[in-house]
């Protein structure tokens, strides 16, 4: 069991294309995010491909959520 759990979290985290770009957009105008998204992010920040515009999307959403400027919902992502 645990070379499978050590195999498993080895797995790279992958990006889709533009949902990056998207999820800041999206959140900017309404103001929140899902508890996905949010997971997302996090998920995102140890992607090393990131671009530095990518990066620092990242990091202003998660400091707007932090200020609390954004809400996470529970809500099904639109994405």
């Amino acid at each position: 069991m645990g070379l499978y759990l050590t195999t498993l979290m080895q797995v790279p985290v992958k990006l889709l294309p533009g949902a990056l770009s998207e999820l800041y957009a999206q959140a900017t105008i309404s103001g929140k995010i899902t508890k996905a998204d949010r997971y997302g992010l996090m998920a995102a920040l140890l992607d090393d491909s990131l671009t530095d515009e990518e990066q620092e999307s990242v990091e202003r959403l998660l400091y707007s959520l932090q200020r609390g400027r954004m809400k996470i919902v529970d809500e099904i992502s639109a994405l």
